[in-house]
């Protein structure tokens, strides 16, 4: 691997995850309103008022509260909710497990329904059956989320009570519950990203039979499937990795609704609750986290592809 192409991109990430911080930290305390006053009520007067502000730190330079904010950020301390008074970082490490296990498994689900799906209705496009999976695939593109996870829980767990409708249970309380209350929300989440996903295999695996190393397979006896596992899913690989990492960033958004779907307590709901309390301490450090997840996951498929693909690694070195 180009080990100064990956630097590069190691110094355009940190640059980046500044930029961003900075914008966050900027736009959130533009935002009209007095934290102060949102605290205090209606009736505080302006000198009650000016000394919460003082006590919070809010009178201090614009500057000189950014840097103390992204230092405790770097060491994960954000301070303290403007509205309960407890400490920021554990809120958000309770919730931040719970968006984490919903995407990582929608994710997954996603793949492992999209892979061969894509790959089936490549092979198959000219037989009723491939032109039936492309078809569910546009199906599933045209499915909200949410549209899909009202009716999986009317289904399953209203008609069927197969499956809870909604809440939470940690794993440290009961696994089998735990994954039973995933079930619904995490399928919800992959149905439309297996769909944009197997849209994009389908693609590329159309192209790799057109391919003269295919063809050249196939003369010198592979099988098809042979040959596909062999060559096509190597050379789709640039292109499917890009796909997931933009619908990683996407799953990050559609999480937060399905979370309100499901009654979930992940980062989603506590956002729109910091956001409708006007509690900027908590909106700010979501809001970070969320924008340093997907500038990594950017950062991860660039490195990446230096690993898949050897052309690529051939360029960064001859720079």
């Amino acid at each position: 691997m180009a080990l100064r192409r990956v630097g590069e991109r190691a110094a355009w990430l940190l640059a980046s995850l500044l930029l961003a911080s900075l914008l966050i930290f900027a736009a959130t305390n533009a935002l009209p309103g007095d934290v102060a006053q949102v605290m205090l009520g209606t009736n505080a007067t302006p000198g009650e008022a000016a000394r919460l502000r003082a006590e919070l730190g809010l009178d201090q330079p614009f500057l000189v509260r950014y840097m103390e904010w992204i230092w405790g950020a770097l060491r994960f301390d954000f301070g303290e909710s403007y509205i309960t008074g407890k400490p920021i970082a554990p809120l958000i490490a309770s919730r931040l497990a719970v968006s984490a296990w919903l995407i990582l498994f929608g994710m997954i689900v996603a793949v492992l329904i999209a892979l061969p799906a894509g790959a089936y209705a490549a092979v198959r496009r000219r037989h009723a059956d491939g032109v039936a999976v492309s078809a569910l695939s546009q199906i599933g593109l045209a499915v909200p989320a949410f549209w899909a996870g009202i009716w999986l829980v009317v289904i399953f767990a209203v008609n069927l009570q197969w499956l809870p409708a909604g809440g939470y249970v940690t794993p440290q309380e009961s696994v089998g519950q735990w994954l039973a209350h995933l079930v619904l929300p995490v399928t919800s989440l992959a149905i439309v990203q297996a769909s944009i996903i197997s849209r994009y295999v389908r693609g590329s695996v159309i192209e790799v039979l057109h391919e003269d190393y295919f063809r050249t397979a196939r003369a010198v006896g592979w099988s098809r499937t042979g040959a596909l596992m062999r060559h096509g899913l190597r050379n789709t690989g640039i292109s499917l990795l890009t796909v997931i990492g933009l619908q990683l960033a996407t799953l990050l958004v559609g999480a937060i609704i399905i979370e309100q779907v499901f009654a979930l307590p992940g980062l989603g709901s506590s956002l729109l609750l910091a956001v409708s309390q006007r509690d900027l301490g908590v909106v700010q450090a979501i809001v970070l986290l969320l924008v340093w997840a997907v500038l990594a996951i950017n950062f991860l498929v660039d490195v990446a592809y230096q690993l898949i693909d050897p052309r690529l690694r051939r360029v960064g070195d001859d720079r």
